[in-house]
């Protein structure tokens, strides 16, 4: 159980196990969210050009790219805190190009968690929600409602002891859920993460990613984030958009981004270590993930069939231990390649290796496009 969003043992016996109802946690119905011929620049400089974008309703949309490709510019052209130059926005089939930001039924989760110092946590997390009481006249929520949401949604996220703090009394967990239970308390059918792990250190962040998929489930709304970590997109993402340049490369599931990368960006920027790429006798590139080769061993084996893939041969150049397995790089005649060992296997600098890669795991890239065949 994790240490930045675990619920304490006494909430858990309190509930006994029993889910929380959906009308405490669940968020407004969504219909998704659409972008169509979208442009934003920053002088000369392109941030965002798509032609068109969805995400679908109820997933965990993941936008991921290097910096510099315009996941946040995009991220904030949703919630309506940058203008686009062209193009339209759509939530839940309104156009909300021209509407406010809080016109526009979403919450934000910003990186560095915005909270305000001399505020309790319960004062933080509903904050907004006594805003809106006061401009809503006759339709506000009633203080004893924002108080009772106030309470459900700090104990869905462990932080039902600690109403009464304040942010420089929390840790960095902490004050991330305190963040995230602002945004939640709201009940917006869209919630924007901007990089929300990103103040975490690496074990809190490994922890965290769990605990976001088992939100996203509980809550059922739209959840779109931003990273540039390849492997938080992966493992949180029902949906992942991959980003370069302002410009859509890939948008998919991360298992079809994974086994189709679309083109040589995807390929080398979704792995650690990265997708294998060498030149064929025919002009193409081929590529193959570290973990898919076979180890042949070191001497020479009959010729593969033409059918079974393709076999590497090179000589170690480095070896890496990151235990549970033995990454070996290599140097051979169609250039730098990586292979992927069981840990307990022997793998010396120097030694000379075989493996196959069979043809089902090899991937196919135009030399001169990058696109793949």
């Amino acid at each position: 159980m994790t240490d930045v969003m675990r619920q304490p043992e006494s909430a858990a016996r309190e509930r006994g196990r029993v889910p929380t109802p959906p009308a405490v946690v669940a968020a407004a119905p969504s219909g998704g969210i659409e972008l169509r011929s979208v442009r934003k620049s920053f002088g000369s400089t392109p941030a965002v050009d798509l032609p068109a974008l969805s995400v679908p309703a109820g997933s965990l949309t993941v936008l991921v790219g290097p910096s510099g490709c315009g996941k946040s510019t995009l991220l904030r052209m949703i919630a309506g805190l940058e203008t686009p130059e062209a193009g339209h926005i759509h939530i839940d089939g309104q156009d909300i190009t021209a509407a406010r930001p809080g016109e526009r039924g979403v919450a934000m989760v910003f990186q560095d968690f915005a909270l305000y110092p001399h505020m309790t946590v319960a004062a933080n997390v509903g904050f907004g929600l006594v805003l809106e009481a006061k401009h809503a006249g006759r339709g506000a929520l009633p203080r004893a409602e924002i108080s009772r949401r106030v309470r459900d949604v700090c104990d869905l996220l462990g932080l039902g002891d600690k109403l009464g703090r304040r942010p420089r009394e929390l840790s960095g967990g902490e004050r991330q859920r305190v963040a995230l239970a602002r945004a939640l308390v709201r009940r917006k059918p869209v919630l924007l993460l901007d990089e929300p792990l990103s103040n975490l250190d690496a074990g809190l962040r490994a922890q965290a990613r769990a605990e976001l998929i088992r939100l996203h489930r509980e809550v059922a709304g739209t959840f779109v984030l931003v990273t540039h970590d390849q492997a938080e997109a992966l493992s949180l993402g029902t949906r992942v958009v991959v980003l370069r340049a302002g410009r859509l490369e890939q948008a998919g599931t991360p298992e079809e981004i994974w086994r189709c990368p679309a083109n040589l960006f995807v390929a080398r920027f979704l792995g650690s270590p990265a997708m294998n790429i060498v030149a064929d006798s025919r002009g193409r590139l081929l590529g193959w993930r570290p973990a898919d080769a076979i180890a042949l061993g070191v001497t020479s084996p009959p010729a593969a069939p033409t059918d079974a893939g393709e076999v590497f041969e090179g000589e170690v150049d480095v070896t890496e231990f990151v235990g549970d397995r033995r990454m070996a790089h290599c140097v051979g005649d169609h250039g730098p390649w990586s292979v992927e060992f069981p840990a307990a296997t022997p793998v010396a600098v120097g030694q000379r290796i075989r493996v196959l890669v069979p043809a089902g795991s090899l991937h196919h890239f135009d030399a001169q496009t990058g696109t793949r065949l």
